[in-house]
């Protein structure tokens, strides 16, 4: 009995002190009015930044403009390339550029809801407006991914013609697709692909990175090959070098056919006077011609014919479409472990039907815009026939503007040039 009382004692003594601590340590409370201070973070100022990018755009290409047109100097270039590479690829991790801002103009042509940034268009159309004045001087140095090229080239093997032919079909096929996936709203391919990003960024996809490394391997022996065989931009930038008011000269004196910048150029920009120098009579070349502008219309309908009837496949990389398919998968055989996308369908409510709609809108789009793209391929593959096909004779050294990518390669070769004969005679 005494053992008993003990514990009841202890007890009563425990509690006591319980609720002596629990005054002396009061429950929080949360309902007192305390207002919590504003939490702020420091962001950096992307629109100065921004400023700085296009203010530093402008510049480069006008410097660049300068040394081509005015000095024929090819030493600025090189500065442009190594500022170029170090500010827009490393410092600015190749974003915004000039290449991907393509898909971004033609998705708000597609979608008046889509509004695109200032900087991105002015980083599409400055460049344009540049080469229609003077030339691709874009290409020369300011675009991170030709300064880059450009940088580590050091001899230049000759590819044949027909090999250039067909690969200069490619960055044109690539801008037709770049922009069908952009306006359905499929995904901006150019960026998705870019092979020089993850150099830039010093990480990313493996095997876009040993893409991008093998580009750059291959720009050692062969001039530019990204530029000329895969860059969408420069193949729109090409058509208006064509047409440029202020164009790129070898010598401002008179050429005279020494032979000297006949290999100078390192993406075969520069046409000798012994090129198609077969003999035919001039009724037998329009006769040709005449022959492939009538088969052009049927190449162009045949090439549309063919791209609308493939833009069910073309469609399937949409988003839309590979939500439906997981759908109707889930819908055929459930499964207790479902993806991410399902899950999200599934919680916002479900519904097959509007999906079901979604995606005949999206397939109807592929089928309009697909036969537009299949016509501008087909347009593509006949120009070129009929390009190739041309017979000018020329009397003198020329350079081909579309082609020529402003590098200031071919000034030194030229010993009309003043500043060579003031280099090697002294005077």
């Amino acid at each position: 009995m005494k053992r008993i009382n003990t514990i009841l004692v202890t007890l009563l003594l425990a509690a006591i002190s319980g609720a002596q601590n629990l005054n002396r340590f009061p429950k929080p409370d949360f309902e007192s009015g305390y207002q919590y201070p504003d939490t702020h973070y420091a962001l950096p100022n992307e629109q100065l930044w921004l400023f700085i990018d296009i203010f530093l755009l402008v510049a480069l290409m006008s410097f660049v403009a300068w040394a081509i047109l005015k000095k024929q100097r090819r030493k600025p270039i090189i500065w442009v390339s190594v500022i170029s590479v170090a500010y827009f690829g490393f410092f600015r991790s190749g974003c915004v550029c000039s290449i991907g801002s393509i898909q971004n103009v033609a998705l708000a042509f597609a979608d008046s809801s889509y509004i695109i940034p200032v900087s991105v268009f002015l980083f599409f159309i400055l460049p344009i407006a540049f080469a229609f004045l003077f030339g691709r001087v874009f290409c020369a140095g300011v675009c991170p991914f030709g300064a880059l090229q450009e940088l580590v080239n050091i001899r230049n093997y000759r590819l044949s013609k027909s090999v250039t032919a067909v690969l200069g079909v490619i960055p044109w096929l690539y801008l037709i697709f770049a922009i069908l996936y952009a306006v359905t709203r499929t995904s901006f391919i150019i960026c998705l692909y870019d092979p020089f990003i993850g150099i830039f960024r010093l990480g990313g996809d493996f095997g876009l990175i040993v893409f991008g490394s093998l580009l750059l391997i291959a720009s050692i022996f062969t001039g530019r090959p990204f530029c000329r065989f895969l860059c969408p931009y420069g193949a729109l930038l090409s058509l208006f070098s064509k047409v440029s008011i202020w164009k790129i000269q070898i010598t401002k004196k008179e050429c005279i056919n020494c032979d000297l910048c006949h290999n100078a150029c390192p993406v075969d920009a520069i046409r000798s006077p012994y090129e198609n120098k077969v003999k035919e009579e001039r009724m037998q070349g329009v006769k040709r011609l005449l022959m492939y502008f009538l088969f052009l219309p049927l190449i162009v309908a045949t090439s549309a014919y063919v791209l609308r009837q493939f833009s069910p496949e073309l469609s399937k990389s949409h988003k839309d479409l590979k939500l439906y398919e997981m759908v109707m998968e889930q819908e055929r055989d459930p499964q207790d472990m479902i993806s991410v996308e399902l899950e999200a369908f599934y919680i916002d409510g479900g519904n097959v039907e509007a999906l079901e709609e979604k995606v005949n809108a999206v397939k109807q789009e592929f089928k309009f815009f697909g036969t537009i793209a299949g016509a501008l391929i087909g347009l593509v593959l006949g120009l070129t026939l009929i390009n190739l096909s041309l017979k000018r004779s020329r009397k003198t050294y020329e350079i081909e503007h579309g082609d020529c990518v402003a590098c200031g390669r071919c000034f030194s070769y030229c010993p009309q040039n003043d500043f060579l004969n003031l280099k090697y005679t002294g005077k």
